[in-house]
């Protein structure tokens, strides 16, 4: 048992998962496991970010015990490939949960079996650990090393609190100037919630939102296929897709293959793009602590915290 994990080594058993239990789920059409994997996690409205992440922690799984169909293994080989994220790869606490999520999710919701033997899987032990928060001359500093589209949507996720996934999914129905509000929409948890739009960012916003439109109407001219919709609204409102109302506030500047769909049409700015840009900002403003774009989030935080103290 590995010593960074709690479980039946300190006499306790947490609660069944929502994963340990064979769920009452309909059969599976695709035929190769990694295949399934994906149609089920599909099926169960789960995020394309948490399925390229089971889909990784499953695969590597398979490949740890020399290609052998995880049917045919149980406990010992899961807590072995576990360890050796553990010790061998060093692997951090979160993603270490992540990689034991995803085989909960394989045994469970596609291969259907009971899991008794999970309960005596430690778990990693949650690390309570400060978060990053730049000085204001240090966020300074770093926002004045971006432009354009990068510049607004690190001022966005600054002065509102938003989440970068967040951020990157807004819609242009989203936002509501005559409130002074942004509706974040299926956020962590899947639950919708509103925030403050600042005053200052409300002009920048319009602009790109003109920007937008501009995007908007050469793919509505071209007869492009709309952007992606949530859930199932794209057979329930299948011209909505194309609207200007569901048309993101940021969107990429050119067109890609749906990985979920086959459907080539215009995603929103990618993670990776704002997350590269903002790395370049951070180097060339001479910061030395690893900030990233999430760091945006814990200096509001951090902001507000000292408003409310000094109000007291």
């Amino acid at each position: 048992m590995l010593p960074s994990l709690v479980g039946a080594q300190h006499g306790q058993h947490s609660p069944p998962r929502r994963h340990d239990r064979a769920p009452d789920l309909p059969p599976l059409r695709a035929t190769r496991l990694l295949d399934q994997l994906r149609e089920r996690i599909r099926t169960l409205h789960y995020s394309p970010r948490t399925e390229d992440a089971y889909v990784h922690w499953c695969r590597a799984f398979i490949r740890f015990h020399d290609r052998r169909h995880p049917k045919d293994m149980a406990g010992p080989e899961v807590e072995a490939f576990l360890i050796h994220l553990a010790a061998d790869r060093g692997l951090s606490t979160s993603s270490h949960r992540q990689a034991l999520s995803g085989l909960l999710f394989l045994y469970g919701k596609v291969l259907g079996q009971a899991l008794p033997w999970m309960q005596d899987i430690g778990r990693p032990v949650p690390k309570r650990r400060l978060p990053v928060v730049l000085h204001p001359d240090e966020l300074a500093s770093v926002l004045g090393q971006l432009q354009g589209v990068h510049l607004l949507l690190a001022q966005l996720l600054y002065g509102t609190g938003m989440r970068i996934t967040e951020g990157l999914e807004l819609r242009v129905k989203d936002i509501d100037f005559a409130q002074r509000a942004i509706y974040v929409r299926q956020g962590k948890g899947d639950k919708d919630r509103v925030v403050m739009l600042p005053q200052s960012l409300a002009a920048p916003l319009r602009a790109q939102l003109g920007a937008s439109r501009r995007t908007w109407a050469e793919d509505v001219e071209a007869d492009c296929a709309g952007v992606q919709m949530p859930d199932a609204l794209a057979r329930k409102y299948p011209r909505a897709g194309a609207s200007w109302g569901w048309f993101w506030v940021f969107p990429q500047d050119h067109h890609a293959t749906d990985p979920r769909t086959g459907v080539f049409r215009r995603h929103h700015l990618y993670h990776e793009t704002f997350q590269r840009a903002f790395k370049r900002a951070v180097q060339a403003a001479g910061i030395a602590t690893p900030a990233t774009p999430h760091t945006l989030r814990h200096c509001f935080s951090y902001d507000m915290t000292w408003v409310q103290v000094s109000l007291h």
